[in-house]
């Protein structure tokens, strides 16, 4: 039976991507810890990073670098933080977000965003920076 994750990348259910490629995606998720809060996610599904080949691992982490860049530049923060929890959906998914300090690793914190003008402008900030840092290709233009 295909992931909550793999029916988001199939277009089954919507989403905010900010990035695309052939092995992976990001996209915000809908209860963000920090705005920005990106689930990066590879389009094979495999339940725990630990069972990840090497290569789709280490593609998944240089895309989350990426939007790691992008969120630093997207809302001036001073780190991107980064983190691979795995019970939530059981597809692997790395959590990339601007972070000020510990606090914003707190899972407890994170909300169901009602707000949809704000996951909008979340996504077009981050959309942006992405491409001002050179990922014309791989950055959709809008969802």
């Amino acid at each position: 039976m295909p992931t909550l994750f793999s029916r988001i990348l199939a277009g089954e259910l919507p989403a905010r991507f900010v990035w695309q490629d052939s092995k992976a995606a990001g996209f915000l998720t809908i209860a963000p810890l920090t705005p920005g809060h990106t689930l990066v996610v590879p389009r094979q599904e495999v339940d725990q990073w630990t069972e990840t080949d090497d290569d789709l691992l280490a593609h998944c982490v240089t895309v989350a670098k990426a939007i790691g860049r992008g969120a630093q530049r997207a809302w001036n923060a001073p780190r991107a933080g980064l983190f691979i929890a795995g019970f939530e959906v059981p597809h692997l998914h790395i959590h990339v977000a601007p972070t000020w300090d510990m606090s914003d690793f707190d899972l407890a914190k994170a909300q169901l965003e009602k707000d949809e003008a704000a996951l909008d402008n979340a996504a077009m900030r981050l959309r942006t920076a992405l491409r001002e840092l050179g990922f014309t290709e791989e950055v959709p233009t809008e969802s």
